[in-house]
């Protein structure tokens, strides 16, 4: 079932993008400074390398004028036109202040979000490209950025120093910061599957649903750790799906099926996967599952010379207590596991990005791996 497109590149593709526009184009870069834009049929509509032999590290259509493709190579940012790639029709020159790692639009078009090695977040004003923001919180690289939907004056970012961030722009520091190692912790990691690597929870790839209040953010370990906004952009709830048996390198709601809690996601295990979380407790509250409510949170016990004060019949209770919760918590954990994705795909090889794409009216998902073709697999079961 799954398609190759190929000679559009000759060395590793690093990024793919998607279209909005109803002709559905796409774009792929790779290492080296090479750009191709692709039909919805995988024919090659157009290439160019850029000068300077720069890796392409991300590629996004503008969501507001078709014929804007936004490329970040080095610490610059060019604007294409994708249905005529011959130069750059604009170039943001330093608009990161080291390599850029992703780019994002917000909805609207006017602003652009540019992720670097430094750990900054610049954001660009459209057009022009002036930076009207610098946002400095990550202690390391900063990987990924994606706006909310609804809301074009919030974005969230993720970097390798395990934090995920929800910026207003309004402002200069961040309305929030998860530590995903934090969460670990927490959590306890007694559920690690034998033979796993104990991978600290570096994050990746951070994505937003359609609806805006639910966030996704594929981590070093495995992981995908999810998280709800609530009202005031407060952070609600999170949790997690244990979703690769290795980093876990992409993940991306999905926007064109029956609903906006469809991730996929992929991996250095070479898995790419689907999943349907709008049971998930972290999107679903009042499903009966394991969850973790935002902020830190502590088992409600006594200290211990109070404990000693207890009878020995309260003490008693109070044991067999304990176990039943962790009873009932490892029993909800399995039926998560056991829940498991709606479809999972072995690419066998690591995954570099994955773009959902409607193409020829079927629901697909584009995959860019360590080699210069790219894979096309059908979502249509669904």
């Amino acid at each position: 079932m799954a398609r190759q497109w190929s000679e559009g590149h000759s060395t590793s593709i690093l990024c793919v993008g998607a279209s909005p526009g109803p002709e559905g184009l796409l774009a792929s870069g790779s290492e080296a400074g090479d750009v191709t834009v692709w039909s919805q049929e995988g024919t090659i509509i157009g290439r160019l390398t850029l000068p300077g032999d720069e890796d392409i590290t991300s590629v996004v259509f503008s969501p507001t004028a078709p014929n804007q493709l936004y490329v970040s190579h080095g610490d610059n940012v060019s604007v294409l036109d994708p249905r005529n790639l011959k130069g750059h029709m604009e170039r943001f020159q330093g608009a990161g202040e080291e390599e850029i790692n992703a780019l994002a639009l917000n909805e609207t078009g006017s602003s652009l979000a540019v992720a670097d090695d430094s750990g900054a977040v610049r954001v660009l004003e459209l057009p022009g490209g002036k930076v009207c923001r610098t946002l400095r919180r990550h202690t390391n690289i900063c990987s990924s950025v994606a706006f909310r939907p609804h809301r074009p004056n919030n974005l969230v970012s993720a970097g390798l120093d395990m934090q995920v961030m929800l910026w207003g722009l309004q402002k200069t520091r961040p309305l929030w910061t998860l530590n995903l190692q934090d969460f670990i912790e927490e959590e306890g990691d007694h559920q690690q599957r034998p033979g796993q690597l104990f991978n600290p929870p570096l994050a990746h790839c951070v994505s937003v649903a359609s609806c805006g209040n639910i966030m996704g953010c594929a981590a070093e370990d495995g992981r995908v750790h999810l998280m709800q906004i609530g009202s005031g952009s407060k952070l609600e709830q999170q949790g997690a799906v244990k979703a690769h048996s290795q980093g876990a390198s992409q993940a991306h709601f999905v926007s064109f099926l029956s609903h906006p809690y469809y991730l996929v996601t992929g991996g250095n295990d070479g898995r790419v996967a689907l999943w349907d979380l709008s049971k998930h407790p972290v999107v679903c509250p009042e499903a009966k599952a394991k969850t973790k409510v935002a902020g830190p949170q502590r088992r409600k016990g006594k200290s211990k010379a109070k404990r000693k004060e207890q009878s020995q019949h309260e003490a008693k209770a109070e044991k067999k207590e304990e176990g039943e919760d962790e009873a009932t918590a490892g029993a909800e954990e399995v039926m998560e596991e056991k829940s498991g994705p709606k479809l999972s795909i072995s690419h066998g090889d690591k995954v570099n990005w994955l773009c959902p794409a409607v193409l020829k009216g079927k629901p697909s998902v584009v995959i860019a791996d360590q080699s210069p073709s790219l894979t096309v697999y059908p979502l249509s079961q669904l």
